[in-house]
This record gives C-alpha cells, sequence and structure tokens, in this order.
C-alpha cells in the first residue's frame, strides 16, 4: 500500500517563484513609479478579499493603484504582475511531474492566490496537467494558515487526514495542516524533498 492517498502541494514558494508577495510588489511599484508605502498600506487592506475572490482585479486594482489618474492601464499593470511568476530555481514542480507520471496518488494544491493570478499561473506553467484538484484560495473563498481551509479540502476529499501529505514552505501554514491531522513536509529546497519523500517511500 502507497504510504499516502493524497499530496497536496503550494505553489508559490514550492512549485513556482511568489506570484504577488512583498518582493513581487516591490518590483512592480518601483517599475511603474508608485509611491511603495502608499501602495502597501492600500495593499494590506484589499489583499484578503482579492484573495478570497471576494473582490476582483479590477476592484483591487481601483482602491490600491487607480484611485487617481495614471499614464498607464490596469492591463499592463495586470501583465506586470504576472511577468512576476517563474519556475522557482530548486523548486518541486520536476517531482510534481514525477509523480503525475507515477499515477500512484491523487495530487492537488492547496495555495493562497487572487483568481487572476491563479489562473495564469496554472495555465503558463501546466499546473492543471499534472494535478487532479486544486484547492486555492480564490475558490474556497479561505485562506491558509485558517484552520477551515484545511477542513474544507479534507472533507471534499473524503480521504483520511492522516493518508494526506501537504507541503508548504511557510510553517505557520505546515503547523495548521498538521494540526488538522495532515501529514506536513516544510519545503526548503527539491533535493531536500525528494530526500523526505524517498525516506517517506513516497518516491
Amino acid at each position: 500500500m502507497f504510504p499516502f492517498d493524497v499530496i497536496l502541494f503550494d505553489v508559490g514558494g514550492v512549485l513556482l517563484t511568489n506570484g504577488w508577495d512583498h518582493r513581487e510588489r516591490a518590483a512592480v511599484v518601483d517599475q511603474f513609479q508608485l509611491d511603495r508605502a502608499e501602495f502597501e498600506r492600500r495593499h494590506v487592506v484589499q489583499n484578503d478579499a482579492w484573495e478570497r475572490d471576494a473582490i476582483g482585479a479590477a476592484q483591487y486594482l481601483d482602491a490600491t493603484v487607480f484611485y487617481e489618474p495614471r499614464s498607464f492601464s490596469k492591463d499592463e499593470f495586470m501583465a506586470a504582475i504576472f511577468a512576476q511568476s517563474k519556475a522557482l530555481p530548486n523548486g518541486a514542480l520536476g517531482i510534481l511531474s514525477e509523480l503525475a507520471a507515477s499515477h500512484k496518488y491523487m495530487l492537488g494544491v492547496l495555495n493562497n492566490e487572487a483568481r487572476e493570478p491563479n489562473e495564469h499561473r496554472f495555465q503558463v506553467f501546466g499546473l492543471r496537467d499534472r494535478v487532479d484538484m486544486a484547492f486555492s484560495s480564490c475558490y474556497l473563498g479561505l485562506r491558509k494558515p485558517d484552520p477551515a481551509i484545511y477542513r474544507r479540502a479534507l472533507d471534499i476529499l473524503g480521504k483520511p487526514a492522516k493518508r494526506t501529505l501537504f507541503i508548504d514552505d511557510r510553517a505557520e501554514n505546515a503547523a495548521a495542516a498538521a494540526s488538522a491531522g495532515m501529514q506536513v513536509i516544510c519545503f526548503t529546497g527539491a533535493d531536500a524533498l525528494r530526500s523526505s519523500l524517498q525516506t517517506l517511500e513516497v518516491l
């Protein structure tokens, strides 16, 4: 018997670069010569709702950038956000592909991401071809590390928590998954993950 029924991956910081974390925001804000402190103040107010899909990209941008006239468009700003997404150096995308090719496990993602960047990342990096399910915050209306998102994922899966492995780069997210009964690996790089999965007899 395989050690797990389900393996869930975070996306940003595990498979890909973060989509819209502080480094990515700083790069785009500087590109468009915005006031970084003012943008961050507005972002903090709006980001939770955007990642839970309570608002869309247009509303987020209206509140954070286009509250006054700009010399660039929303489409240009969104393109700059999308451009921040890249394959993560020493990331787990190759391991995910290897697991997908084995057809041994149900594979999915459990990630915090707003709908528009999430759809872009899934399409450009072929994530939907590698996973069976996506428990993204924008689909569930919940964000990690809220315990409810892990319970919701487990309810939908219908599998025992102890037979579910979750891989995340943030300790607080891994700890919340462990509290829900999942087995967890805190991601530090592809080599360490491969070693852990070999120890668990997943690979």
